[in-house]
């Protein structure tokens, strides 16, 4: 993560501008699928455990307004948490997970273009000020961009309305497949070598004193749908042939 940060301080405006033009990208693409979720469908179960599509839109709304916080925080100086609390995130989002599809879409745009303004107010060096979130390690500003592309890229997958992984742009694939394959080096991971065969990339994860057991290629959408759970691994082929190996939560 170190080394993204260092080569985005040498070109902070390039990246924000890619950034920006991805996210609003992403943001018109769940705005789309919102907008043809009718009031029953919202109320309907997401492919996240527990949660309807009302709890998922409401949790991309309030996304957006926590990490405008941390853009005001870089901008302003003054930290500006993302959320009061983890209890005041979730009563949020349970409050609001049950209005109709209309309210749900209405929040949804009003807080993805409150961010977008947000963003639009920093400048230079503000964007290399280091803020954090609720939990995780601090981060320069620009990152947040990521962290908004990666929750709306991710939770329109997870509405179960017609955008699959599949769907992801192929950066995004790509880029984050990298990212997430360096979350699973723990000793409770398999050993295993993933093989992108759309970027010929190979990733290792697993404990790293331990030799890999196999190999396992698909496209880079299909192989991050698996790793975070999006996917049993549809699409994924083992080597020596066999099951999938059991990941933990991601």
């Amino acid at each position: 993560m170190s080394v993204r940060f260092e080569a985005a301080a040498a070109d902070p405006a390039g990246t924000v501008a890619e950034l920006r033009a991805r996210v609003d990208a992403a943001t018109a693409g769940i705005l789309r699928t919102a907008a043809g979720i009718s009031d029953e469908q919202a109320r309907g179960a997401s492919l996240l455990p527990g949660w309807t599509r009302g709890h998922v839109l409401t949790h991309v709304a309030r996304n957006a307004d926590g990490l405008a916080n941390l853009l005001i925080w870089a901008r302003t100086g003054v930290e500006t948490p993302q959320y009061a609390s983890q209890e005041a995130r979730d009563a949020a989002i349970a409050a609001g997970q049950g209005r109709p599809a209309a309210e749900l879409l209405a929040d949804l745009s009003e807080s993805a273009a409150a961010f977008a303004r947000q963003a639009a107010a920093l400048a230079g060096q503000d964007w290399l000020a280091e803020v954090h979130g609720l939990h995780g390690q601090p981060h320069p500003a620009w990152y947040t961009l990521r962290r908004r592309l990666t929750e709306v890229e991710i939770h329109h997958v997870d509405l179960d309305a017609g955008y699959r992984p599949a769907d992801w742009p192929p950066e995004f694939a790509a880029e984050w497949l990298e990212q997430v394959a360096g979350d699973f080096a723990g000793p409770e991971s398999p050993a295993v070598v993933l093989r992108s065969s759309d970027t010929g990339n190979l990733y290792r994860i697993g404990p790293g004193e331990q030799a890999p057991t196999a190999a396992i290629t698909g496209t880079s959408h299909d192989l991050l749908a698996w790793l975070i759970g999006r996917s049993p691994g549809d699409g994924l082929a083992a080597e020596p042939p066999g099951p999938l190996p059991s990941l933990p939560a991601w």
